[in-house]
Formats: structure tokens, C-alpha cells, sequence
């Protein structure tokens, strides 16, 4: 069943069952062990210990991610229990006018936190949720921004792990720079840069439309916390019963960003030396982040105990606290990671057909960037990977392009890998078994499913002017005419917005 088109069932088997019954744990279980099934032939038996044996895989390979989380769900614990929360949402209520205001912050605070997607989702829900809830704005809405601002930054920012992750994506031998390679693509990532100016023109004008119109519509109507947050999650827990200040709150959250960038500098080699972006580019990214939050763990121990901002019985009850609050991340985290495995070229190898239908099409060499991007928004959509989707790709568009007179292959190299970041990035805003789109919604505390309903409009009209981008990019052989076109089109989607969506939230 390997490298054929039945390597494509599990992942759609878990799309279908998540949308259809909107019970996330369940419809990748099932899409998993169907996966497995596929691999031993229906040997029944042989598949669960398939599952399992790449469960095991999975999560020891990204343990420190799962450290990370662990750990940044305590220092979510502690900082609420500070009241340092508290004390910067009543600060930020009377700064802020309004709603518009408000999501204005919030993703302004997105853009600025560009290390790493998960740190980006986790911390500005976090910080933000309690000022977006004052002024009972969706909390759909607020994932939606959350979401925006994470991965579409993080993939056009050259000191961030994705930036890692995308040179070292380029196999061995290719003789191409990958992190000169990825600071090419940059002004060319058409879904990055269109989804920023899309998400600021629905902020600043309020003309939510589709399902998410809808859901802010019924939200100004009825405001309330999702029943899966409220239930396990007291007032007092909302609040915090300490006496913490903003400078509790920022202090922390300071030395976290702060030792996070020095880890990924130092688990690259600064201190061996190597230049800051060679350094960020051999950087373990993961570990940095594990390092950061248990550094950061230390610092705000320091800092609260001695002065009493919360006692110490306190201080210890937020590490099963924010464990506890972890785990639904976690455990879907787990399971996303176990689907992307079973479809990797280990298993079922997905990529591998998906590869082999794209070079089918390599002599049409014009439209080859927007056949790019239409496979890695489906890949990505279906794997609910970012990573694992430009990493089975990029090596392809090399192998694509080598037999292509060299000027037009190493212009439309860059193209190209840019199209594939782009639907990267789009494939995974769109999936609900994403771990990013799982990260946004726990950020926000909004319910999955709904977050995901909810952006997919959004996710499809800046993913059609990408279209129209990247088909004028193949044809001119310009990034920059494909740029400009995609622009004109969002431009001109806006204008209709604008005129026929009349503002449901300002």
C-alpha cells in the first residue's frame, strides 16, 4: 500500500471524522490505526503494535517540545495565580478603547513574539485573553488572530526555528545555501504577507464574514467561556488571588523570550564560533525552548517567593495545574505527530506519491510554482504539518529543477520554494489535526473545532490570491510581478468586502 494513492486515506479518514463528528482524539485514532492497517496489510494485531511502536518514536523525538509545554502550562499557572494577569488586564482595559484596539494589541504582540509558532500561540492567548474577554470579543476571533500572527510570521522571519527548519530541510549535496536559500523567499511567501494584510484589514474594519461572522454575530449577542474551559477552571484561577504587579508579568515573560533566542543561539554553536546565522541555522530549536522555559521557571521562582506575590503551598499546587491544563494539547499533539508519521516515507509514504504526481507535471515549467502550492496546501491540510510538508517538497523542487538552464532554475527555485512554504503554512491553518492550529485554539481556549470552521473561509480567499500569484510568477518568471498581482487581487477582494459585509464587530 506504500507510495500509492491509498497512502492518502488515513489523513482523509481524520478530516472527514474530525469535521463530521468534531471529536478531535477519536477521528485521529482511527485514521492512524487505518494507516496501520494499511502498512501490515490488515494484520490486526501487527497494527496497533504499528501504532503504538511509532507513538513511542514520536514522542521521544520531540520530548523537549512536550518539556516545553509542560513547563510554560506551569508558568501560566503561576503567573495567574500572581494576579500579575489580573492587574495587566485591568491595566490594558483602561489603555484600550475598544474591541478594535484590543485585537489591534494582540496582533501587533503576535508579530513581535517570531522565535517559534508554539511559544507565539501559547503565550499571546495567554497574555491577551483575559483583555479580549473584558471586552467580550470571540474568542473564535481571537484564535483566528493568534493563529495569523504565529506560523505566517515565524516563516518570513529569519532568526526563528522555522527558519532552521527550512534549511535544513535541502538535502545533503544540493550546493545551495539553505539559509541564503530561505532569506530569498521571503518577499515571494505570498500566504504569509497577504494573510497579515487580510487579518489587519478584518481588525480594522470588523467585516467578519462566512462561519466567522456568524460565530462573532451570535458571540455579541451571548458572551461566554467555552464549557470546556469554564468547567475545569475556577474564578479564582482566572483571576489570581496573589497581589502581582505588570512588572510580574512582563519581567517573566522578558527572560523567557530573552534565554529562549539564547538557547537556539547556543545549542547552534555561538560559543564554538560560529556567526549568529549559522548559529540559528544549526540551532535545536526544541531544546532552546526547554531550556528557556526551565530557566524562565527558575528566574520566576525568585522572583515571586521572597516577596510573597504567591505562598509557596500556592507556587506548588500550579505545577499540576498547569500540567493538567496541558494535557488536551498534548495528547493531540501526540496523535498528530503519530498520523504525520505513518504518512511519511517510513510508512505509507504520502510524500512519495504526492512527489512522484508533481514531477509528472515538471516539464510544464511555468506552472510549476502554483503547482507547488496547490500540493503542499493539500499535503499540509492533510498531514497537518508545515514542516514535514516542505521537508518531503523542497528536496523535490530541486530534483525538479536541475535540468533547467541554470539562470531560469536558480530564479525559479526560489519561486518555487517560496510556493511551497506559502502552502505549507495555508495547508496547516486549514487542518484541524494541525499542531499549530491545536496550539492557537488552546491559546485562545476556544473550542477546536469551531476555530478551525471559522478560519477556513479566511484561509481560502487569501489561498485564491495566492493562486493568481504564483500563476503570474510562473508565467513572467517574477517573484515580484507575482507578488504584485496577488496584492492587486487581495486588494480587490477587500474592496468587495468592504462594500457588500456590512462591520459585525468594532
Amino acid at each position: 500500500m506504500e507510495n500509492s494513492a491509498l497512502s492518502m486515506l488515513p489523513p482523509i479518514i481524520t478530516i472527514i471524522l474530525a469535521l463530521w463528528t468534531k471529536e478531535v482524539y477519536t477521528s485521529l485514532i482511527i485514521g492512524i490505526f487505518a494507516g496501520a492497517m494499511l502498512f501490515t496489510g490488515g494484520n490486526f494485531l501487527e497494527s496497533i503494535v504499528t501504532f503504538f511502536d511509532i507513538m513511542s518514536d514520536k514522542v521521544g523525538g520531540n520530548v523537549n517540545i512536550l518539556i516545553f509545554l509542560v513547563i510554560l502550562g506551569i508558568l501560566v499557572a503561576i503567573i495567574s495565580k500572581s494576579g500579575a494577569t489580573r492587574a495587566y488586564g485591568e491595566w490594558a482595559r483602561s489603555v484600550i478603547s475598544g474591541k478594535r484596539s484590543a485585537l489591534g494589541l494582540t496582533a501587533f504582540l503576535g508579530m513581535l513574539i517570531f522565535i517559534d509558532d508554539y511559544f507565539n500561540c501559547l503565550t499571546v492567548g495567554t497574555i491577551m485573553r483575559p483583555v479580549t474577554d473584558k471586552f467580550k470579543i470571540c474568542r473564535a476571533k481571537l484564535a483566528y488572530i493568534i493563529d495569523a500572527t504565529a506560523a505566517p510570521i515565524c516563516i518570513i522571519a529569519p532568526v526563528s526555528s522555522w527558519a532552521a527548519a527550512v534549511g535544513s530541510s535541502l538535502p545533503e549535496g544540493s550546493l545551495v545555501d539553505g539559509f541564503v536559500l530561505f532569506l530569498q523567499t521571503i518577499p515571494f511567501n505570498l500566504y504569509a504577507i497577504l494573510t497579515m494584510i487580510f487579518m489587519a484589514f478584518i481588525v480594522v474594519t470588523g467585516r467578519d464574514f462566512a462561519t466567522m461572522g456568524a460565530e462573532v454575530r451570535k458571540n455579541n449577542e451571548h458572551f461566554e467561556i467555552p464549557a470546556e474551559y469554564k468547567d475545569n477552571v475556577s474564578e479564582e484561577q482566572l483571576t489570581g488571588s496573589g497581589n502581582g504587579k505588570i512588572i510580574d508579568l512582563i519581567l517573566p515573560l522578558f527572560v523567557l523570550i530573552s534565554v529562549c533566542i539564547y538557547g537556539m543561539l547556543y545549542t547552534g554553536g555561538i560559543h564554538e564560533g560560529k556567526t549568529i546565522s549559522d548559529a540559528f541555522a544549526d540551532c535545536d530549536a526544541s531544546k532552546a525552548l526547554a531550556l528557556g522555559s526551565f530557566i524562565a521557571l527558575i528566574f520566576i521562582s525568585l522572583l515571586y517567593l521572597p516577596r510573597k506575590v504567591v505562598s509557596f503551598a500556592e507556587y506548588c499546587e500550579c505545577y499540576s495545574t498547569g500540567f493538567k491544563a496541558m494535557v488536551p494539547a498534548i495528547f493531540i499533539l501526540c496523535l498528530a505527530w503519530t498520523l504525520s508519521a505513518i504518512c511519511s516515507d517510513s510508512y505509507l509514504n504520502l510524500g512519495g506519491y504526492v512527489g512522484g504526481v508533481v514531477q509528472e507535471h515538471a516539464s510544464l515549467a511555468m506552472f510549476l510554482p502554483v503547482i507547488f502550492f496547490l500540493v503542499s496546501i493539500g499535503l499540509a491540510f492533510a498531514t497537518g504539518t508545515s514542516w514535514g510538508t516542505f521537508g518531503i517538497l523542497i528536496p523535490i523542487a530541486l530534483s525538479v529543477l536541475i535540468n533547467l538552464p541554470t539562470a531560469d532554475a536558480a530564479n525559479l527555485l526560489v519561486i518555487c520554494v517560496a510556493a511551497i512554504l506559502a502552502g505549507s503554512v495555508g495547508g496547516d491553518h486549514a487542518s484541524p489535526i494541525s499542531d499549530t492550529t491545536i496550539l492557537a485554539s488552546a491559546g485562545a481556549q476556544c473550542n477546536h473545532i469551531k476555530h478551525v470552521s471559522t478560519q477556513v473561509p479566511y484561509v481560502l480567499t487569501v489561498s485564491t490570491c495566492c493562486v493568481v500569484g504564483y500563476l503570474v510568477a510562473g508565467i513572467t518568471q517574477s517573484g515580484w510581478a507575482g507578488l504584485g498581482s496577488s496584492l492587486a487581487c487581495l486588494a480587490l477582494v477587500m474592496i468587495v468586502i468592504r462594500a457588500k459585509v456590512p462591520a459585525v464587530e468594532v
